[in-house]
């Protein structure tokens, strides 16, 4: 059943989704984990490993509890460190909110909606099935459709361009503050201020 504010006033699950490894680090599927280390720093904390199979980092944002999420395991078997924190954390779908790459928004935009299918993105796939549930919350960090003929696979595998990287962190600043917004004010609140932009 979708609600307006994550978790409801509960403790919430923020999961930023990537690959692990320096291999990746810059990749435009890497930007849940870039956004995640911005909420990380505001929250003034360090993610720690955790039995899940996730980096973790517990602390509050927004008022909130919240548990920062970043799944050690490559973006299409996310679901299994995801399911695993939130069992552990006790947090139902209703209170996680997964950042993840949209190729179906321009570069920079910031979307929030609740549930939904995958629309081809492995990890939400993997996620939703993990969870048996696609009812979570998701923000989505538009990085374009890929230039010419390149396969989507490889582009999202690619670093941000040199005209990209100058905006980068403004960008994941705005991401991570949607996040924020989110939590405190719920989601309509947080769609009309970043559906706009």
């Amino acid at each position: 059943m979708e609600q307006d504010v994550p978790g409801a006033g509960e403790q919430v699950l923020l999961v930023g989704l990537g690959n692990p490894g320096p291999r990746y680090e810059g990749n435009r599927h890497n930007i849940g984990y870039l956004v995640l280390d911005e909420l990380a720093a505001r929250v003034g904390g360090k993610f720690k490993a955790h039995k899940s199979g996730a980096e973790v980092l517990q602390g509050h944002l927004a008022g909130r509890r919240a548990v920062l999420t970043k799944p050690r395991s490559f973006m299409n078997l996310s679901g299994g460190p995801v399911a695993g924190a939130a069992r552990f954390f006790k947090i139902p779908a209703e209170g996680i909110v997964v950042v993840h790459d949209e190729l179906d928004l321009p570069y920079g935009s910031v979307r929030l909606k609740f549930g939904g299918g995958a629309g081809g993105h492995n990890g939400l796939r993997s996620i939703a099935k993990s969870l048996g549930t696609g009812d979570f919350y998701r923000v989505r960090f538009g990085i374009g459709r890929p230039p010419g003929r390149m396969d989507p696979a490889d582009f999202v595998l690619k670093d941000f361009s040199t005209t990209e990287r100058k905006e980068l962190a403004l960008n994941i600043d705005l991401c991570a503050d949607a996040v924020t917004e989110l939590l405190g004010r719920g989601l309509a609140a947080a769609q009309n201020s970043f559906h706009t932009r």
